[in-house]
């Protein structure tokens, strides 16, 4: 009787370790179910991209800013950089370099592109 019982309990203690090697951590996704015109449609959320999409949305839409374009045409070697031209798709920085004037030209978006 004994044997029997020690066999069951190890095998009850094998079974419960087991179980608890296979359990699924959480997924940071989100199903939901959608009916419309066209049927029922699934939509799967990332919850963390929303929340960072919000968060930053005012930072991605602004693109280059002149005091950015002014610090990246510093890094480039420019002296006394200005912004002299601003439009919706570029920037162009004038300033002076050993061999005199010169001036580049940054793509409005963010991180400011050299074109």
């Amino acid at each position: 009787m004994f044997k029997m019982a020690s066999k069951i309990g190890l095998a009850a203690a094998l079974s419960i370790a087991a179980s608890s090697v296979f359990v699924m951590p959480a997924a940071a996704q989100d199903v939901e179910l959608r009916i419309g015109p066209d049927g029922v449609r699934p939509v799967i959320r990332d919850r963390d991209r929303d929340r960072d999409r919000d968060r930053y949305s005012d930072r991605r839409d602004r693109g280059c800013s002149p005091g950015e374009a002014r610090a990246a045409a510093r890094d480039e070697g420019l002296r006394r950089p200005e912004v002299v031209r601003e439009t919706s798709r570029s920037l162009t920085v004038q300033g002076m370099t050993r061999r005199g004037p010169d001036r580049i030209t940054f793509a409005n978006r963010r991180g400011c592109p050299i074109i």
